[in-house]
């Protein structure tokens, strides 16, 4: 309940805010077009990055390794790039600090400790590098 009401309640009121003292001070129109430059600089930037973990994730796949660290990281450039396209100032610089592999990387490695790991039943791990999964056996149609 408190989580919703941080994002839904308290933070467009901090974003709105930072743009009235910003509009203050520079003006409405500058305001404004700081606000465009932000979004298609962070956009961008996260387009960028986003084919570079794309890459790695396909290199690592035709490895026949699993790319989960690769697949968050682009999990938190998703929220990244979703942050710097919200209009205002707070979200841009929470948007351009997850745009720094090196602050992503801590924030990806702070969940996996934090998180717990799902129960891996019988899958031993290698099993995806083997290809597909063959089970014998015999069969016969019968004809209505």
């Amino acid at each position: 309940m408190l989580l919703f009401f941080l994002i839904f309640v308290a933070a467009p009121l901090v974003e709105l805010y930072f743009l009235i003292q910003v509009g203050s001070v520079i003006g409405a129109l500058p305001t404004i077009a700081l606000s465009i430059l932000t979004a298609v600089i962070g956009g961008a930037l996260v387009r960028m990055q986003g084919i570079a973990v794309l890459m790695r994730v396909r290199a690592m796949l035709d490895q026949g390794e699993m790319p989960a660290l690769e697949l968050l990281d682009g999990a938190v450039l998703l929220v990244c790039g979703f942050a710097l396209l919200l209009p205002g100032f707070v979200t841009d610089i929470v948007g351009f600090l997850l745009l720094i592999p090196t602050v992503r990387h801590v924030l990806i490695r702070r969940y996996i400790h934090v998180a717990p790991l799902p129960d891996a039943g019988d899958v031993r791990q290698g099993d995806f590098q083997r290809g597909p999964r063959v089970i014998e056996g015999e069969y016969r149609r019968d004809d209505d």
